[in-house]
């Protein structure tokens, strides 16, 4: 089952959010959750060796 969560951005990210759904003609919600998905996928044991500011490791 689908779970719906809340997202409060700054302006900035904000309008960066917007600009790539303008872009790709997308909904914001699914530029989210692309970038949700991606950012979880880098987090896997993906090889990046730099530190995670989501997990802050």
């Amino acid at each position: 089952m689908p779970r719906r969560y809340s997202v409060v951005c700054d302006d900035d990210l904000g309008d960066a959010v917007e600009a790539l759904a303008r872009e790709y003609g997308l909904t914001e919600q699914e530029v989210l959750r692309q970038l949700v998905r991606r950012g979880l996928e880098t987090t896997d044991d993906g090889g990046n060796d730099e530190p995670s500011e989501v997990l802050g490791h």
